[in-house]
């Protein structure tokens, strides 16, 4: 659990193997994990640089995890 924690805050990069047993403990594979931290990602920068609300992408602040398998 602590190592989890470390995760979450990013302070620690978890490995393939890591990230394939949290989604088993969830019920997911590891593809269904990675598909929805990719919906997530998409969702979260959508917002950010949204139309309307005058950010390039060069200029707009993300928040939330950016995870690269």
């Amino acid at each position: 659990m602590p190592y989890l924690s470390e995760v979450e805050r990013g302070r620690k990069e978890a490995s393939s193997e890591v990230l394939a047993a949290a989604a088993g403990a969830l019920g997911l594979g590891l593809g269904d994990l990675l598909a929805r931290t990719q919906g997530e990602l998409a969702r979260v920068t959508s917002r950010h640089t949204g139309a309307g609300r005058g950010h390039g992408t060069s200029g707009a602040r993300y928040d939330g995890m950016c995870l690269a398998a």
